[in-house]
């Protein structure tokens, strides 16, 4: 019952402040009455405060991973200037538009209130806070130093999604070449090839080879079109589920998608920036190197680097030094190498991995705009060889006929 009393609700409000003057606004609150009680300690009398109408399309946003990094920089800015946690939880909350979110929040800052441990009220939410990121505040919360690992957790946080929709837009550019390709190329065929061939029927002369395979072509997919269109969606749909319920065809796929041209150089660089991250976040945290790999093989994203990682974990629990058993495995750049190796060997290996790090992420930064520069000449060369071809298919019997009149 009284966490169904803490449930937030905006109210707007209109009234006057200790001057007499008329001012209006928007308040989060548990209900009417804590509301009213909140504006006349920030010295407003509230004349009318009723509960802001809901809208008629749509309800909460969806809380993505960028929305959780967001948070956890303002929890870090607040409590680095000293505001406390619970405190910290209340300011947030009262800025946040996404209502979803902001029930997120409040629920994490009613547990807390309550006496349960930061740490133990993230773990309630796991779609949200993962185990890497509860364990991190666990460790911050044991030591002492919240605020610095909230710090670095936000960085890391903001980091990776960087990360990954750099990755994401260099995987968008290929299949959005297919898909225009597939698009005008079918458009053509089902709309624009037979207006040509009923023209063709008047010729009363053989086609040329080329504009006859065309014509076929354009005829099979007038009829066969839903067919096509069916085969596609199965096909996808077949894809994800496959990926989603095997873990050998879902580790198979991460191997050989890591072998295409340009791409999979771009998702291999951002597993090794991944590595890096993550190791140092974990490490700087004060988490064991072991129990760090832990983490970390899970966060890579590619099944190959995955089980790389965990065949380190168990060569640095039976003593193997880490930048050794990383030049066994033959998928770490040699310079991801040899900078753990420095950062072993001076001690400072969360600051060397965290140069892994951001290397690697420049790296995937500037291939990402090459592959961006290059695919667009490309797509204009795909669609030229479809378009070109299918009229010079449609303009050969025409030029043909010319020649014979000629």
């Amino acid at each position: 019952m009284a966490e169904k009393a803490q449930k937030l609700e905006s109210y707007v409000w209109e009234g006057k402040d200790r001057k007499g003057n008329k001012s209006q606004g928007e308040l989060t609150g548990a209900n009417l009455a804590l509301v009213k009680a909140q504006l006349r300690k920030q010295g407003i009398i509230p004349n009318k405060v009723k509960k802001k109408p809901k809208p008629l399309f749509g309800g909460s946003k969806k809380i993505t991973p960028f929305d959780i990094a967001m948070l956890t920089r303002q929890l870090a800015t607040m409590m680095k200037a000293g505001v406390p946690l619970v405190q910290s939880f209340d300011i947030v909350a009262d800025g946040l538009e996404n209502k979803g979110l902001q029930q997120l929040v409040m629920n994490i800052r009613n547990d807390i209130s309550s006496g349960t441990s930061f740490a133990g009220a993230l773990r309630k939410h796991p779609k949200y806070f993962d185990d890497l990121y509860c364990n991190l505040v666990d460790s911050g919360e044991k030591a002492g130093a919240l605020e610095q690992m909230l710090d670095r957790i936000a960085t890391y946080l903001e980091k990776t999604e960087l990360l990954k929709k750099k990755v994401k837009k260099a995987m968008t550019y290929p299949i959005a070449v297919i898909v225009v390709a597939i698009v005008v190329t079918a458009i053509l065929l089902v709309k624009v090839v037979p207006q040509f061939e009923s023209l063709f029927q008047g010729f009363g002369a053989e086609l040329p080879v080329f504009t006859q395979m065309v014509v076929r072509l354009s005829e099979w997919m007038q009829t066969w079109w839903f067919v096509v269109l069916l085969a596609i969606v199965g096909t996808i749909f077949l894809f994800k589920e496959a990926v989603r319920r095997s873990q050998k065809f879902s580790d198979l796929v991460d191997k050989l998608v890591l072998k295409l041209p340009v791409v999979g150089e771009i998702l291999d660089k951002s597993a090794v920036a991944k590595f890096g991250r993550v190791l140092s976040t974990t490490f700087a945290a004060g988490v064991p190197l072991v129990d760090a790999l832990d983490s970390v093989a899970g966060a890579t994203g590619n099944a190959v680097y995955r089980d790389a990682i965990q065949r380190i974990k168990n060569d640095v629990s039976s003593g193997t030094q880490l930048q050794a058993s990383m030049r066994q495995q033959d998928v770490f750049p040699i310079m991801a190498v040899q900078l753990t190796a420095i950062g072993e060997e001076s001690g400072n290996l969360d600051e060397m991995l965290a140069k892994v790090a951001e290397h690697y992420e420049a790296v995937v930064d500037d291939m990402v705009d090459n592959l961006t520069a290059l695919m667009e000449p490309m797509i204009m060369a795909v669609l030229g060889v479809l378009v070109g071809g299918l009229i010079i298919a449609m303009y050969l019997p025409i030029f043909q006929m010319g020649q014979v009149v000629g």
